[in-house]
């Protein structure tokens, strides 16, 4: 059996209901559930039982100090044929750091390295037929969108499940961060 696993970091309630608020008013949006909001540090993709027992055990030995963050500012995916809205993060050295380490760990599990640069962000909604100029003027009204700093003390691996109404997603392990703070 195969499982379509990624890696990411959950967001706090309080951080969740500010994101909530910035889903309206944007023609072709399916807005993301906010049970689905995350920040991801590495997709994992379609793999075997075998490979994911792999790359927890890798991902278990990942000491990383907890820090604080932020989410700030939006974008998109998809140029001139945009296909996703994200609130943006404000990435610490400690975030890229931490992602960079998933990325280690997966890669000595067996996956193949991430074609993709790490863009830390949140999908708000995935875009049907949306403009370029609508999604600007949007970007436009959120761009000062900014949530108080959060703690970031664990990150998740994630299984993906789809369903009629969209992607379930279930915590598969959880990964405290456990290096020391500064004194």
């Amino acid at each position: 059996m195969s499982l379509r696993l990624f890696l990411a970091i959950p967001l706090p309630d309080d951080i969740a209901d500010r994101l909530e608020r910035l889903q309206r008013d944007l023609n072709g949006a399916s807005w993301r559930p906010r049970e689905t909001f995350h920040l991801t540090l590495r997709f994992l993709g379609e793999i075997d039982e075998a490979l994911a027992r792999d790359a927890d055990d890798e991902l278990g030995r990942i000491v990383e100090t907890p820090f604080e963050m932020k989410l700030k500012g939006a974008g998109s995916f998809g140029g001139r044929e945009p296909s996703a809205v994200w609130a943006g993060a404000e990435a610490p050295a400690n975030l890229s750091r931490l992602a960079a380490a998933c990325e280690r760990a997966v890669r000595r599990a067996g996956l193949a390295p991430e074609g993709r640069r790490f863009t830390p962000h949140v999908t708000l909604a995935y875009l049907h037929g949306t403009t370029d100029t609508e999604l600007a003027a949007y970007q436009q009204r959120i761009g000062a969108f900014e949530t108080a700093p959060f703690w970031v003390d664990h990150f998740v691996m994630y299984s993906s499940w789809g369903t009629k109404a969209g992607s379930r997603y279930v915590e598969e392990a959880v990964y405290p961060l456990t290096g020391a703070l500064p004194a």
